[in-house]
């Protein structure tokens, strides 16, 4: 029998090297502390950093609206009409970033299992049935309101209120929608519905396991697919409006850097936002105890964080940021102008110095 020759020695080390590379590969997907910790700390650095520049966006906002009272910058006061929906946004999304960090396993990790239970039931209630909802309503009200009349648009000092208000009861029914789920839904789990019982993950808040190593129980916070299902249908009917709007707005719009402004908001709701609808009903495809329901779960929470982050740059931080350049400017062409007025003064008093001699002469 003629023996198939080695001509490389380095192929003596390719089956060793796939059943290596095989081996790492199971252990990285199979659910361990460290990957949950990993995602754990990523989480809480992106939410920090969110909410680090909402609170730099309040605090512009503010500084913008004393600049303007103050030193009488009426011609500037419609950019400054919509600042308490603006801040309302900010303040949404610290809450949302608040909410994100509460369902993390690192942080409830000392906590009783029926405690965690709880915290991710109010963590789905919350988040997905009301902050959410309040997040991307509040960015189609910012949008509308240039397209409304001038009495009645954002000068107006009934705007604000009532589109807060507007805006809180618009969310009312996604959020009773999403508390049924989570407090009816065990008892649809238990019972038949037509006839077959309904599948766990269609209800699920929660997924408790021990760890067989670090001898130790982990809960996690899971996402109920009629939850996701319903946070879809509102995504749908969100998506298809805003374009609608966004087509308008365009249309109206002549300057190509605002144009790119308009481009740069309504990209990350439409497409972010169906993307985090989509990862989520993912998520319920494998178990949470395995490494690809935290990545399809963490991959969610980036997109709204993406989202979140460019919209607060986009509507508030923007238009702040060029008011202010506009504000500086004409300080600095009022300088400027005190200036020459000043030299002009001087320049007069010293031609009537001179002449005054020649007139006693005289």
């Amino acid at each position: 029998m003629l023996e198939k020759k080695i001509e490389n020695p380095k192929d003596l080390w390719h089956p060793f090297s796939q059943r290596a590379w095989m081996q790492f590969l199971l252990q990285v997907m199979s659910h361990s502390r460290f990957s949950t910790e990993v995602f754990d700390v990523v989480t809480i650095c992106l939410v920090s950093i969110l909410i680090l520049f909402g609170l730099i966006c309040i605090a512009a906002s503010f500084y913008y609206l004393y600049r303007i009272h103050n030193q009488d910058f009426v011609h500037l006061n419609y950019f400054s009409g919509p600042w308490i929906i603006r801040i309302a946004f900010i303040l949404f999304v610290i809450w949302w970033s608040l909410g994100e960090i509460i369902r993390l396993t690192l942080i409830r990790h000392a906590l009783h299992l029926k405690w965690s239970e709880t915290v991710c039931k109010c963590y789905i209630v919350w988040n997905m049935g009301f902050v959410e909802p309040c997040l991307f309503l509040t960015i189609v009200f910012l949008l509308h309101a240039p397209l409304q009349r001038f009495e009645i648009g954002i000068m107006s000092k009934k705007w604000n209120i009532g589109t807060f208000g507007y805006i809180i009861l618009y969310c009312l029914p996604m959020l009773i929608v999403q508390i049924l789920v989570v407090m009816v839904g065990p008892q649809l789990e238990k019972n038949k519905v037509l006839g077959k019982k309904l599948p766990h993950y269609f209800t699920s808040t929660i997924n408790s396991f021990s760890m067989e190593r670090e001898n130790d129980d982990i809960t996690i916070c899971t996402y109920p697919l009629l939850s996701t299902a319903l946070l879809g249908i509102f995504a749908m009917i969100l998506t298809s409006y805003l374009s609608c709007l966004g087509s308008r707005i365009l249309k109206l719009v002549i300057n190509k850097g605002l144009r790119k402004r308009v481009y740069t908001l309504l990209f990350p709701v439409l497409c972010f936002l169906p993307l985090q609808v989509l990862f989520l009903g993912l998520s319920v495809l494998s178990r949470p105890d395995h490494f690809m329901f935290e990545a399809f779960v963490f991959l969610a929470f980036l997109s709204l964080v993406y989202c979140f982050g460019l919209c607060m740059w986009t509507l508030v931080y923007r238009p702040i940021a060029d008011c202010l350049a506009l504000v500086k400017l004409q300080d600095s062409e009022a300088r400027a102008r005190r200036f020459n007025d000043d030299n002009i003064e001087d320049d007069d008093s010293e031609e009537s110095v001179r002449s005054t001699p020649d007139r006693d002469f005289d």
